[in-house]
């Protein structure tokens, strides 16, 4: 068996040396190494590139810090619908989720889409039916609910627009993980909140495969954000 590799991001945006003290600094990279440990736990004993990534990124989404699962920003309702998505690279498997409300994980709604469905992207109503089906772990909206995240939302909704996940101010970054397994077998995953303030229950590039999400053996794997 070879090695293997494993890489983790929070999202994209700058922030400025001011901004960043070193509490801020120390709690986004002890969350960043939280998900690589959770990663390479599953890499270091022979586990799959897609175990590894699905459960960095679960370790993302229950962080408050970012911009997936728990940290999801507001829409325009008030509301929080996010999207996630995984692809393996050696027989091209994917799943994807869009608009997904009160769903603690929507990367492991994703990998459910991947093995116990017919389809490969869900979204919205229908995704909430099959996420009660297949019994996976739901939360109440005060869950989701981050006063930082609260006060962003009112501010864009002052300016009427949306925000990317990253501002001046604070960061709130997308996040993903990439891998490749002992076996040379490659995966992606991808999770997000999206806009802030976003309208109409619009749909980002991060849960559309080819776009925020792909792997593929014969070439790479790739998690996008921004």
């Amino acid at each position: 068996m070879s090695t293997f590799a494993l890489a983790v991001h929070g999202g994209a945006g700058t922030i400025l040396p001011a901004e960043m003290t070193p509490q801020r600094e120390r709690s986004y990279r002890e969350a960043l190494e939280v998900a690589l440990r959770r990663g390479h736990s599953v890499l270091s004993k022979g586990g799959s590139a897609l175990d590894a990534v699905q459960q960095a990124v679960t370790a993302l989404e229950d962080s408050p810090l970012f911009n997936a699962g728990r940290g999801s920003v507001f829409n325009a309702d008030g509301q929080h619908e996010m999207d996630a998505a995984l692809m393996e690279g050696a027989a091209l498997r994917a799943g994807a989720v869009a608009g997904v409300q009160n769903v603690r994980n929507p990367i492991d709604l994703a990998r459910r889409v991947m093995d116990n469905s017919e389809h490969v992207l869900i979204s919205g109503p229908g995704a909430f039916e099959f996420a009660y089906r297949q019994k996976v772990a739901l939360e109440d909206d005060q869950y989701f609910f981050d006063d930082h995240r609260y006060q962003q939302w009112q501010r864009a909704k002052e300016q009427d627009k949306v925000m990317l996940d990253h501002d001046g101010e604070r960061k709130f970054g997308t996040v993903g993980a990439v891998a490749r397994d002992a076996h040379g077998h490659l995966a992606a995953a991808t999770s997000t909140g999206g806009m802030t303030n976003k309208k109409w229950q619009r749909i980002g590039d991060s849960p559309i495969i080819g776009a925020g999400t792909y792997a593929n053996n014969a070439t790479c794997a790739v998690s996008c954000t921004g």
